[in-house]
């Protein structure tokens, strides 16, 4: 019987991997630069975490979630978004307590999502976000907004763009809401049943519905920039003058709401306009979520975050033809010529490495032509040959790859000599 990799997800080959690990060092050093620490959750939660935080109208929640009983009869589900379980982990480990505020978490996890595979989506993803828990002030929006921006810039992305909404305090949404049942109402029977049911629930995420994008009454709806009461308006207002005076540009849409029920006031997405990456131009999502630590039987405790796929970020760096440098060059490889020879070389590689040099040799007993090869593939650049006369003699031919010399070097001293020339 042969097996496949499940549908909806991939195997990331070492052609690939290194790509994730210099990204993933890359999100590291940013993540230090802004003071975020990381933090590691489960991978699976309890399934109403999920259904009592990201809402229960949700595509997420009704149509996208791996959920399965434990052995206890206990409703789990695969985590499919990050902030949640960072919220709860918030709460119960009484980080708001905590004398530093607000506290500022990243992550970079896989999450789970059943839905349909498209170029750059998958249902296992790595989702790289970040969490700050603890502030109302509009400028730590303005810091997680710099910071998503300045992974995307580091990683080589230049055709991009942030689009800024405000969903408003609950007073605000609530007008909103009123009115966009009003406007919906007498012609709701025209739209998807998902539309249907979200009318009375949460008439907002009739505006995210990928099904009835096109209908006329959705270029007409209530937008909810004019229902703003004046403290969301002077929070939105704020967080433009930090944008901008941190020299960051952005464009207002007031049709953003984002696809999890938890989000209010700041609103924004990141979006790839590079020619050709495909129709869903989304890469990152964010936004504040005041109110949800308490939803969770936390004290109050008001945050802002985002999320990005990793996927998604290598799918923009190919459309904009923006390569990553691949500077995992080996620094060493030993030829052996011979039993005696493969001996000595073992005992050589094993030297090398303990001086953190990163060293490789062949274990298949290829011809010396064969091996140099493997050298070039690996892009060596040092070639250490030992054959019987080196073992006698306890010397290595030390070949330089670029320059393409060679020397007699004293085995004991070959990692002087690598070392001293920088590897």
């Amino acid at each position: 019987m042969k097996f496949k990799v499940p549908r909806g997800t991939q195997d990331i080959l070492p052609s690939e991997s290194w790509k994730w690990q210099k990204l993933e060092r890359m999100i590291h050093e940013v993540c230090d630069l802004y003071r975020y620490e990381e933090i590691r959750t489960p991978m699976f939660e309890q399934t109403e975490l999920f259904q009592r935080t990201v809402g229960d109208t949700t595509d997420i929640v009704t149509k996208e979630m791996y959920t399965f009983k434990d052995r206890g009869d206990r409703s789990m589900t695969l985590r499919p978004e990050g902030t949640a379980p960072v919220v709860r982990s918030f709460v119960e480990n009484k980080m708001f307590g905590w004398p530093d505020q607000p506290v500022k978490l990243y992550y970079i996890e896989p999450m789970f999502r059943y839905e349909r595979q498209q170029a750059g989506r998958y249902r296992q993803f790595v989702q790289f976000g970040t969490e700050a828990i603890g502030s109302a002030d509009p400028a730590i929006d303005a810091e997680v907004i710099a910071l998503a921006l300045d992974v995307y810039k580091r990683a080589g992305l230049k055709d991009i763009k942030l689009v800024l909404n405000s969903l408003g305090d609950q007073v605000s949404r609530a007008a909103h809401r009123d009115a966009l049942v009003e406007h919906f109402k007498p012609s709701i029977s025209e739209f998807c049943a998902d539309c249907q049911s979200r009318l009375e629930k949460n008439p907002l995420r009739i505006l995210d519905c990928k099904v009835d994008r096109e209908h006329p009454l959705m270029k007409t709806a209530p937008s909810l920039t004019d229902y703003l009461n004046d403290e969301s308006r002077a929070y939105f207002d704020k967080l433009q003058q930090l944008l901008t005076a941190a020299g960051i540009s952005f464009e207002l849409d007031p049709n953003l709401v984002r696809g999890l029920d938890y989000y209010n006031h700041t609103a924004f997405e990141i979006m790839s306009a590079a020619e050709g990456f495909g129709a869903i131009t989304t890469l990152c999502g964010g936004g504040r979520y005041n109110g949800l630590a308490e939803e969770i039987g936390g004290p109050s405790a008001p945050g802002i975050g985002f999320g990005m796929s990793i996927e998604r970020l290598l799918l923009a760096l190919e459309a904009e033809s923006a390569e990553l440098e691949n500077d995992d060059a080996l620094d060493i490889y030993v030829v052996s010529l011979g039993e005696a020879a493969k001996d000595r070389a073992f005992e050589v590689l094993q030297t090398l490495r303990a001086a953190g040099i990163r060293a490789d040799m062949d274990y298949m007993d290829r011809k010396m032509k064969a091996q140099m090869k493997s050298a070039d593939r690996l892009r060596a650049k040092w070639v250490a040959v030992i054959g019987e006369e080196e073992v006698e003699r306890n010397i290595v031919q030390l070949k330089n790859m670029a320059e393409g010399t060679q020397q007699s070097v004293s085995a004991d001293e070959l990692v002087k000599n690598i070392l001293a020339a920088g590897n």
